[in-house]
This record gives C-alpha cells, structure tokens and sequence, in this order.
C-alpha cells in the first residue's frame, strides 16, 4: 500500500494511539536521558571551544584515575594462616571504576554462556530421571531476591561460612576459602543471571527443524561436530540475544557491589554519588558522565545484538506443523556428566534462593550456617512501621504504574500490528523495547537532573518539591516494566486475524467500538497476563526505587527498605530484609501459577 493509502487508513483512535505513545516515551524516557547526557556535553564542548574549565567534561572523565588505571590495586589472590588453616582469600582485581565494570561484565557473560549453553542442550536434546527437577533447579536463580541473595552468597563464601566449614571441619582439610572484591561480584551475578542464557539459547534449540540435523548426521557429521555445525550456529541468535542481556544486567547490578564493599564500579559509582549529594537536584555532571558510559555500553551492546541477531536468522522449513525435538537417552558418558557435573553446579546456583528463605526463618546466623526457626521476623516486619509504609507505597505504585502500562502497552502494540506506515511500526517498536536495554541508574539519573530544574521544578513532577517522588517512581515504574506487557499484548495481537476487526468496521463499528468489543475480549487473557508481569517486576524494581525512591523516607519502596535493613546495622537486618524477600518470590510464584495454570500463558521472565 502507497503511502497516502497508509494515511488515510490512520483514524482518530490510531492516531490518539500513536500521540500517547510517542509523548509518555519522549517525556519519561528519552527527553530525561537527552537532560542527562547534555550536561557533561556542553562542558565538554566550551572545554574544547573556548579552553575554559567549567564543570566535570567528558575529557576528564577518561583522565580521572578513580574511573581509569595501568595498575591494579589489589592482588587477585592471597593466602594467609588463620587458625591453623591456610586461608585462600579469592579477591579479583581493581582497575578503577570503567574497567571493572567492563571485566565483571564480561566475566559474568562468559561463564552464564558456558553453564546456559550447557544446560540447554542437555535440556533440549536429552530425557533422562530428574530433568524435572533440573527444570525446576534452572528456574530458581530467576526468582526476585532484591539484595538478599548477594548477601547471603558472601556470607556462603566467607572464611567462616558454609563451605569453609565443609572444607575445614567435615572434610578435615586445614583450609578455608574466602571470596570478596571482584571475585564475589562475578560469583554472584553468574549464580544469579546464567539462567537468562539458558532459557534463550533453549527456546532456539526447540525451534530447530529436526530434518536439519538428520541431513548432518547422514553425511557424517555426528557427536561434537554435529553440534558445533548445525546445532551451536542455528541457537546463536538466542544465545546472543541472552548473553546481551546479561552483559547488560552485570554492569546495572548494585546488590554485588554493595554486598562485598566493592565500590569502583559503575553503577555504585552513580548510585553513591546521587545519594550523597547535599542537593539532589544538583547532581551534576559527574554523574551525568557517568551514565554516559553506563548508557552508551548498554545501547551498543543490545543493538548490536540485535542488528547481528536480524543477520543471523537461519531459515527453517518443515513439511507441515510443529515438530517433535529430537531427544534420545544419554550413554553412561552423558549420565555421569549430567549427573555428577551439571546437576550438582545447578544445585550450587540455586543455593542463594533457597538460603534465603532458610534465612528468614531462622533464628540467627552468626555460625556458618543459619540456626533455630522462627516466625518471629515475619511477625517483626509486619509490624514494623517502615515495612509497613514501604509494603504499602510498593503496592501502590505497581498497581498505578501497571494501570498505565496496560493502556500503553496495548496502544504501542496495536499501532505496531495494524499501522500500515512501516516506519512508524519500527520507530515505535525500539522505543516500547528499549528500556529493557537502557540501565535503570541512567534513566533515575535523568529524571534527577530534569525534573529538578526548569520548568518542572517545584511541580508535581519535581522529586524534591513538597509532593516528593512517588510520581516519578510510578512513570519510571511505566516505562521500565511495559516492554514485558507490550511482547505479550503484541503476540495475541499476532494470534487475531485483522479481518475480525475489519468486519466489525464494515458493519458500522468505530475503531473504538471494535477494539472495546471485538480486539479487547480477544485478547483478554493477554493483557492480563502482560499486567500480571509487569506488577510483579514493578514491585521489585530496584534501581530507581533506591534512588529517587528513596528521596523521601515515608515515601521509600520496599526494595529501598530492604536497603537499608542490610546496609544499616539493624539487628538481624539480613533475617528480616530475606523475610521481605520472601514475600516478593511468594508473590512472583502466585503470578507464574496463575499466568500458566488458569490464563495458559507462559510466564516471561526478565530477559526472556
């Protein structure tokens, strides 16, 4: 269709559509990105043009040896004795803040392709006792423990925690193990984030037409070969897409940096300079560069990605409907394998989600391991007025926050699936996904820098002025969720043939009228779902929460309570900060039961 026969094809209600996308993205998203960035920029650029030093330009920010270093400050490994054993103390490396980010990063991305590539495999093309429980164990790491499961891994790793114990007293080896620095922030995040890998990289391999493996196999290709020809080339898109997220999750994470004290790290860096500021509304440009580069690595790598991924699509033919995966039973080889390698390291990854919850309901954990039961901090938090008041603003802004997504969502997906202007489609496609690639740090970081100043400044939308932030959380909340409501609502969207809404058109209907009576009912179950997800992500949201959130305490969420119960010294703060986080995995469990059970959707987890 020409152009103007796209045109003429927009009505009132697409165009509302359009308009309302368009301007709750450029105001909440790109505008306070455009604000943050601008900052260092114009410094940068009198810098250059007039020679003049005025604020913090980006040509400091590559000379500032906080961020940059040719040395590093710690020795990755030290032994020393302790008590009659010899201690192993795992440190890592320190480079400054832009490198250690980048190493982490790519760390992190490293090892959760390795185990997610194993794992899928051994999941896709074998059957074998105990692979539900290996789906299951897969699952675990994913479940949200906002801060809490950093914690309780340094407590696993620490010269007298768990392992240690293992080693030193049950094995009887006069040695301990202790991991901190860099090292722990690598262990955690690859214990948390491999899944995410695992689970792409598996939606790839049960998307390969069988028939292209049976040819390999009959002109010889088999085992390892077969494998690294067909299989491995044909799962790079999700393997790809999944380690992309995870390089990109590595360098926004905060609950590594702050469980093992390691500072000089990108998102610390932002994240301790917006809170220590006098004035947070004049965070300034070192913050401001600071997200550059935390935003500009997070952008080059999803579209880079993603432009590689839409270069590396392997066309599949099947003789007609879906196909069987290939799955066989594993020799003795494999068996031992899965059984004494794979299924004991996914157990291991699993360790801090199942800690938690032993940690909530334990009395203590001053030994190596967590000691008595107790009901005793659930009954404190739910009594404790911060909880209370932090419970409660959460709640509240995810239902406010997921009201907003859902009529966003379903505007941004329809006008993608039935807008006839090709353009438009893709514009509006990369800004409704982006935000899933845009750190949250940067996007706090800009609201910061926008919304305190002219005009916005001492109006509802200013996070200092007397109505505080809860505003602001809520249009984060919107725009940093609503990626997961808008893939569900767009694949219904896929699933309803437009000759539906074009009878009802024909017959006299407004557009109105069909989406109220024919597209909306439809689709029911999707946009349930998309709002199911993007609640229960909302409500554990963390980057923005401890940052703007935290702007007014009786406005705090319960991710920035959660913050301070284990940053604060309270007494069993980490037993009662697991306890809150008990109540976020319950609540994500009922969303997965209801998402699969009664709406018959596949629950879609971050990244995924």
């Amino acid at each position: 269709m020409d152009i103007r026969g796209s045109l003429r094809y927009l009505d009132n209600v697409l165009i509302l559509m359009i308009v309302f996308s368009l301007a709750l993205f450029s105001l909440f998203l790109i505008l306070p990105l455009a604000d943050m960035i601008s900052l260092p920029l114009a410094f940068t650029l009198e810098r250059l043009v007039s020679g003049t030093k005025t604020g913090y330009s980006l040509i400091e920010l590559f000379s500032d040896p906080r961020l940059f270093r040719t040395y590093s400050t710690t020795e990755p490994v030290k032994i020393s004795q302790l008590g009659g054993a010899t201690l192993v103390n795992f440190i890592g490396w320190n480079f400054g803040v832009i490198p250690n980010t980048l190493i982490i990063a790519s760390l992190v991305t490293l090892n959760t392709t390795v185990l997610g590539l194993v794992v899928a495999f051994i999941m896709a093309r074998y059957d074998f006792r105990g692979k539900m429980l290996m789906r299951v164990l897969a699952y675990m790491p994913l479940l949200m423990t906002p801060f809490v499961n950093a914690f309780v891994i340094k407590k696993l790793f620490s010269f007298d925690g768990l392992f240690s114990y293992i080693i030193n007293s049950v094995i009887g080896l006069p040695l301990k193990i202790n991991v901190d620095g860099m090292f722990g922030v690598v262990l955690t995040q690859s214990m948390a984030f491999w899944p995410i890998v695992y689970l792409n990289v598996y939606s790839s391999m049960m998307l390969i037409d069988p028939s292209l493996e049976e040819q390999a196999e009959n002109l010889g290709a088999r085992g390892f070969k077969l494998f690294r020809s067909v299989t491995l080339p044909l799962s790079l898109p999700g393997l790809a897409a999944g380690a992309a997220v995870v390089f990109i999750f590595s360098m926004e994470d905060l609950g590594g940096p702050i469980a093992y004290g390691f500072y000089d790290v990108l998102s610390y860096s932002i994240y301790s300079n917006i809170k220590a500021a006098q004035n947070i509304g004049e965070v300034g440009a070192y913050v401001g560069a600071l997200s550059i580069v935390l935003l500009a690595l997070a952008l080059a790598i999803f579209f880079g990605i993603k432009r590689y991924v839409s270069l590396r699509q392997y066309a599949m033919l099947s003789r007609g409907g879906r196909w069987i995966p290939r799955v066989r039973k594993p020799k003795l080889v494999g068996s031992l394998i899965i059984y004494l390698v794979v299924l004991p390291v996914m157990v291991f990854t699993a360790m801090p989600q199942i800690g938690v919850f032993i940690t909530a309901f334990s009395v203590r954990w001053s030994k190596a391991y967590p000691e008595g039961f107790t009901l005793d901090h659930f009954a404190s938090i739910l009594k404790n007025p911060d909880v209370i008041t932090g419970l409660s603003n959460s709640l509240k802004y995810a239902a406010i926050a997921t009201t907003i997504i859902t009529v966003l969502s379903l505007s941004s997906a329809y006008v993608a699936a039935r807008s006839r202007l090709q353009t438009l489609n893709e514009v509006l496609d990369m800004i409704s996904t982006s935000p899933l690639a845009i750190p949250g740090l940067a996007i706090a970081s800009g609201y910061i820098v926008m919304f305190t100043s002219w005009p916005f400044k001492d109006t509802f939308l200013d996070p200092l002025s007397i109505y505080g932030p809860w505003l602001l959380v809520v249009l984060a909340y919107t725009v940093r969720r609503s990626p997961f409501a808008t893939r569900v609502i767009y694949a219904g969207l896929q699933q309803v043939h437009v000759a539906y809404e074009e009878a009802a058109m024909n017959l006299g209907a407004s557009r109105l009228r069909t989406l109220a009576t024919v597209v909306i009912p439809l689709l029911g179950l999707n946009i349930l779902s998309g709002a199911l997800l993007a609640f229960v992500y909302s409500i554990a949201e963390t980057s923005v929460s401890v940052t703007v959130g935290a702007i007014v305490a009786g406005q705090k969420p319960l991710t920035a309570v959660m913050l301070d119960f284990l940053t604060g010294g309270r007494l069993a703060g980490l037993q009662l900060a697991a306890a809150m986080a008990v109540l976020i995995v319950v609540t994500q469990l009922l969303i997965i039961f209801v998402t699969n059970v009664f709406l018959k959707q596949r629950y879609a987890f971050i990244g995924v």
